[in-house]
């Protein structure tokens, strides 16, 4: 039995020598020590052993086990070093340089395809594409959208103001609310008719659910001209839903009250989560509010030059954002500013 142990043990020590990376030196230590190893089957032969012979074999066994770690502990010691020094390296690394992992194509986000895909439809049915600033000037984000000082529709919309950039006393500035504030400037602008769509980013003070984000997407519309009818805003109303959505889908134009439209609507899709059974995304209607519009306040026209006793239009904000929820069935609307490149890749 002795002779056995001993042969292990100079038989492990002569293959460790061999051995040339990390995965055969742990398939060797397996071999020998392992719960079905060669060592282990030979000290189950201990049990046929006198007692006084066992504890004499047994005191070798251990030795031979000890002797076996040792070589083991030092070759895998040996390979940690050469890892650390293959992964320094022999040049200069320059520790603040981002991963240099595998390059991956990044891909457009749901909101710039959705965008692009509305500006494609408009366009070809005769709108222009404007642009406005996201730090807007009090006057046109709430005055001159008949939203004077005091309406209480200005607390409907809480928003952030911005110190410092006032021009003259009373003029505050602030991230605006809504992309109806480039209504006037287009107007003024380029006159009537007129025909535009105005997508871009705003900022509210929302409480965050499913629902509601602090930066979320508009695409606003304007249509100017003589003879406009709430008729043609409908056609609009279902031509977006049929062009995102497939034909025949399903809105609904239900009475509310905006400042800068008479009369006013919201118009609203079937919600794309429960199909009209109600569920928490849609407050349990049935339906999302997506399409809010209406013809265009004679106030607001007059704030742009035009004289409302000739010429009528109608106007809309299209939630962008939640439209983008309908189209990819996305059940909360925080996925879309969060940055997260396990979201963004679906797309």
């Amino acid at each position: 039995m002795k002779k056995e142990l001993d042969q292990l043990k100079k038989e492990f020590l002569t293959l460790v020598e061999r051995v040339s990376d990390r995965d055969s030196l742990e398939t060797l230590h397996n071999e020998f020590l392992g719960r079905k190893g060669k060592l282990k089957g030979a000290m189950q032969e201990m049990a046929k052993l006198a007692d006084g012979e066992r504890k004499a074999i047994g005191k070798i066994a251990n030795e031979v086990k000890e002797a076996i770690e040792i070589a083991y502990g030092g070759h895998q010691a040996q390979f940690n070093k050469q890892e650390r020094e293959h992964a320094m390296g022999s040049e200069w690394v320059d520790v603040t340089q981002p991963g240099l992992g595998e390059n991956s194509k990044g891909s457009i986000h749901p909101v710039t395809q959705v965008q692009q895909d509305l500006e494609d439809l408009f366009t070809s049915m005769g709108f222009m594409v404007l642009d406005g600033p996201e730090l807007e000037s009090d006057y046109y984000n709430f005055t001159a959208l008949n939203i004077p000082p005091a309406h209480p529709a200005r607390d409907m919309q809480d928003t952030f103001y911005v110190e410092g950039h006032e021009k003259k006393e009373g003029d505050k500035w602030v991230m605006r609310t809504q992309t109806s504030s480039v209504q006037v400037r287009a107007l003024r602008e380029y006159g009537v008719p007129i025909r535009a769509i105005i997508p871009g980013r705003c900022f509210r003070n929302e409480a965050t659910d499913a629902r509601h984000e602090h930066t979320f997407h508009q695409l606003e519309g304007l249509v100017v001209g003589k003879g406009i009818t709430f008729a043609d805003m409908k056609g609009v109303f279902q031509a977006v839903a049929d062009y995102l959505y497939g034909k025949g889908t399903k809105i609904r134009l239900m009475p509310k009250f905006y400042p800068f439209v008479e009369p006013g609507v919201r118009g609203e899709l079937e919600c794309f989560l429960c199909k009209g059974k109600g569920c928490r995304v849609c407050k349990q209607s049935g339906w999302l509010e997506v399409m809010p519009g209406g013809m265009v306040h004679p106030n607001v026209l007059r704030e742009g030059g035009i004289d409302p006793e000739v010429y009528s239009g109608f106007a809309f904000g299209f939630g962008l954002t939640r439209l983008v929820m309908l189209k990819y069935g996305i059940d909360d609307i925080r996925h879309l500013e969060s940055g997260d490149l396990r979201f963004l890749k679906q797309f």
